[in-house]
């Protein structure tokens, strides 16, 4: 295996890593925003208040995506396996 080979590998899978991740922080991005909005308008100022519709949001986002990061997970890993023989050589 070649150096070029490793370094196109490590791109791959943090390229894939991060594609997976994307619609969790998206959607944790999001509420925490729309929460501080509102937060600022109301004025009121809990730090606490944050937390439990971030976490119902990332885990409803993680629900709805699971199927779409599974088969993305499924794909690159066919691909790593089917070119195993480039890599022991």
């Amino acid at each position: 295996m070649t150096e070029e080979t490793l370094l196109q590998i490590g791109r791959e899978s943090v390229f894939v890593a991060m594609e997976v991740a994307a619609p969790m922080l998206i959607c944790g991005l999001l509420v925490g925003l729309v929460i501080s909005l509102l937060q600022a308008v109301t004025q009121v100022q809990e730090a606490t208040l944050s937390f439990i519709p971030k976490i119902v949001a990332v885990a409803a986002a993680f629900v709805i995506a699971m199927p779409w990061m599974i088969d993305k997970l499924v794909q690159f890993t066919n691909v790593l396996m089917g070119d195993f023989r480039v890599f022991i050589r």
